[in-house]
């Protein structure tokens, strides 16, 4: 039986900024934290909605507030976590499926996943400016 170190004894990495995460990891993060930057953003979007369904004064009031550069910025910062959050589970349901398992293909998908945000968020950009 062999003889095992114990956890005391072992290397320890704590600086974060050190560590090299695979691009898997990285894309498997990001999806997880553009779910909670959506979710995040969902009473916001619903506040929205609501002042434009209100009235047609208050739709075009909020209509004048979306034609100012801030809330362009923000709209577009929001879309990269949509974006993202949509191919990377589109990725993720084709794991699921056994598409794409292999380490190579899986390596593929992600940086698959990454262009097609950073793509899809430029042409939105170039829509809504």
């Amino acid at each position: 039986m062999a003889k095992k170190t114990p956890i005391r004894n072992r290397p320890k990495n704590l600086n974060l900024l050190t560590i090299r995460l695979p691009i898997n990891a990285v894309v498997s993060i990001l999806h997880r934290m553009s779910g909670m930057v959506l979710f995040l953003m969902i009473p916001l979007l619903i506040w929205c909605l609501q002042t434009s369904l209100s009235s047609e004064q208050a739709f075009l009031a909020l209509g004048e507030v979306f034609q100012h550069w801030v809330p362009k910025l923000m709209l577009i910062a929001l879309s990269c976590p949509f974006f993202h959050h949509f191919y990377a589970g589109l990725r993720h349901l084709g794991q699921d499926v056994h598409w794409m398992t292999t380490l190579n293909k899986a390596r593929f998908s992600s940086r698959v996943v990454l262009v097609l945000d950073a793509c899809s968020a430029l042409i939105f950009a170039y829509y809504i400016w």
